[in-house]
């Protein structure tokens, strides 16, 4: 070992040995530093390949191509850009503080002063190459960042503007109602002439418990529960004519797929609930010799207090919901049961689902849904 001079201090020659080996420690450091930044970054980059087409065309190469044939391009669109663009907003920033951080640790550890100035000038290029390599991968990153976010923002002017282009029929998408709240909701565009008799069918599948919330709501000037279809809290699933109420033995909040229909006529009220095809219940004395009234506004996922608004969060519906279809007339029991059991399609005469007949507002979505098989395989 070093012999120390008088005063406990080293030699020069074995203090320049001792900052020597310092340096080299440092160095190692540094290389176990920059294999770990690399890991990162190939990590990354896995990532961000991942976001590519199979075909290892870009996202909006691959949607545009898709958009011009008509087909379903949903797909294609990563799970969640906003979190894919954050992470990779996190990373960024992990990266540069680690740089910081290299080089404040050399700073302390490392006496300058006391290095030769060949090793001085080559720490310093070192350092410079390793920030060049990292900031050049940051701005690859940043780049890759905006291009996500711009496919992703083009992605959905696509699908609002094309309308229907977007899915690969006009019908076969679902309105997606994630969160219970007061301002998610599907509208339709059209909205009733005056009716005598109906039947509205769909195909719903809730998230949420106790009660499905209002999967449906109509209301006219003077009457905000015109036609309601509503099952809040722990109450039974009801059906409300011009605030008129009768029970329906309906249970459809088990998280599954269910097909609903519902039937009703002015004469006597009489009503039909059809779950799956099958007739649960009938009734009469609903709202009898009233005609619906014309001009009023449809929601689809609300209980509307006043016409299209004053919604209220605790009558939401949480889920997803397809195929909701109006007809003015009373269909056959065989009708509803070959509609539910998907040997046949057939669109209501007065509403029909067709995707540019509805709105989505405060976050719902419409996305592909299931083929009518395999929502019954959900039963």
């Amino acid at each position: 070992p070093p012999v120390p001079m008088q005063g406990g201090a080293l030699p020069p020659e074995e203090e320049l040995k001792a900052t020597v080996l310092q340096l080299r420690e440092t160095v190692l450091q540094q290389k176990e530093t920059i294999g770990s930044q690399r890991e990162a970054i190939r990590e990354l980059t896995g990532k961000l390949s991942r976001c590519e087409g199979s075909d290892g065309k870009s996202v909006t190469g691959t949607w545009k191509k898709e958009l011009g044939k008509g087909k379903d391009t949903m797909g294609d669109l990563p799970r969640d850009p906003a979190q894919v663009i954050d992470q990779l907003s996190r990373t960024m920033q992990t990266l540069k503080d680690r740089l910081e951080s290299l080089e404040h640790q050399l700073r302390a550890n490392v006496s300058y002063a006391a290095l030769p100035n060949d090793l001085r000038e080559m720490l310093q290029r070192r350092l410079g190459d390793l920030e060049r390599q990292l900031l050049s991968k940051v701005a690859e990153l940043e780049d890759e960042k905006s291009l996500l976010h711009n496919e992703t923002s083009a992605f959905l002017f696509l699908n609002i503007t094309l309308g229907n282009s977007a899915f690969k029929s006009p019908d076969e998408f679902k309105v997606s109602l994630p969160l219970r709240t007061n301002y998610l909701y599907g509208k339709i565009k059209k909205t009733l002439p005056e009716l005598y008799a109906f039947t509205v069918c769909l195909w719903l599948r809730s998230s949420a418990s106790p009660g499905i919330g209002t999967p449906f709501s109509y209301a006219v000037p003077g009457q905000a529960n015109e036609i309601v279809l509503i099952e809040w809290g722990n109450n039974p699933i009801e059906l409300l004519i011009n605030d008129k109420v009768a029970q329906l033995p309906l249970f459809i909040s088990d998280g599954k797929w269910h097909h609903i229909c519902i039937t009703w006529t002015t004469r006597d009220g009489m009503w039909e609930a059809f779950q799956d095809g099958e007739k649960l219940g009938t009734g009469e004395n609903l709202a009898p010799w009233h005609p619906i009234k014309p001009g009023g506004v449809l929601i689809l996922g609300q209980e509307q207090d006043t016409v299209g608004g004053r919604f209220d969060a605790t009558q939401a519906f949480v889920g997803e919901m397809s195929q909701f279809n109006i007809w003015d007339r009373v269909l056959k029991a065989e009708d509803i049961m070959n509609i539910a059991n998907c040997s046949t399609n057939m669109p209501g005469n007065i509403i029909p689902w067709v995707d540019n007949n509805v709105d989505v507002f405060g976050g719902a979505t419409k996305w592909p849904v299931e083929t009518c098989e395999e929502r019954l395989l959900d039963l």
